[in-house]
């Protein structure tokens, strides 16, 4: 079995000017959103996956948010070159410390731009939502990043939410799940599953049929036990004030390439 390892990076004290898009901005706890960082990386290690810091980025609100700094796939990391300007100083550290567990390098250069956290991967396909942080040359310079790999690049409409995986995530048999209200197209999902509330829209694949996700999606996480999952959940209420999710919180790596 492959081990699992995940970048982390811990929340700038700058963290409640966050970007918000889609919602009404409310006050964020720093101090509350420190602690439910620390249970979230808890629970990583408690399911046996072993965290990277990345160096922390202070002038960055957003930068915990780690995902939207990279798409993983195989022994290639594309570093992403995100929507929003203000956050593009968020990825130099991610860069290095990825190449410093042996992946592969590429670039999302301009005039493209895409943010981790549009890319759901599952087997060979990769969705890309093309919306507000995801542009179509971005889509077009991921795909030529990851076709030569065997990966299949879909473009999805995105209006409703920031990121695709705000939308839609994957439970461990591929099955796609979604809150219907938030989701653009249902239809171009294999095997859509809808789920009763919009955080239950977001899991964690932690390995075998164990799954990460917010406390605030209770009857969803009934849903997948009674499905046979699983669950783990974490309170992230505070990143949820900043339309952050469980995925957002982590760069999943499962398996260093060789030699690392």
């Amino acid at each position: 079995m492959f081990a699992q390892h995940a970048l982390i990076r811990r929340p700038s004290s700058r963290l409640a000017e966050g970007i918000v898009t889609h919602m009404e901005r409310t006050p964020v706890d720093v101090e509350k959103a420190r602690e439910q960082w620390q249970a979230y990386v808890d629970a990583l290690h408690a399911a046996g996956w072993e965290t990277h810091e990345v160096d922390p980025a202070e002038d960055h609100p957003d930068s915990v948010f780690i995902e939207d700094t990279m798409l993983v796939y195989g022994d290639l990391a594309v570093i992403a070159r995100p929507g929003a300007e203000e956050r593009r100083g968020e990825t130099p550290a991610a860069e290095r410390a990825v190449r410093a567990l042996g992946y592969r390098i590429a670039h999302i250069e301009a005039p493209g731009t895409l943010d981790g956290g549009d890319v759901l991967k599952w087997g060979n396909t990769v969705w890309v939502g093309r919306g507000g942080r995801t542009n179509e040359e971005g889509i077009r310079q991921l795909a030529a990043h990851l076709e030569p790999l065997g990966a299949r690049v879909v473009a999805v409409p995105l209006s409703k939410v920031l990121h695709l995986k705000s939308a839609v995530t994957a439970l461990p048999d591929g099955t796609i799940i979604g809150y219907p209200p938030i989701v653009d197209d249902p239809d171009v999902f294999p095997d859509f599953l809808p789920v009763p509330e919009e955080p239950g829209s977001h899991v964690v694949l932690l390995g075998g049929q164990t799954v990460l996700m917010a406390a605030s999606a209770p009857e969803t996480a009934r849903m997948f036990r009674e499905r046979g999952l699983d669950v783990v959940t974490v309170d992230i209420s505070e990143y949820e004030k900043l339309e952050g999710c469980v995925t957002c919180l982590s760069v999943r790596l499962r398996g260093l390439p060789a030699g690392s």
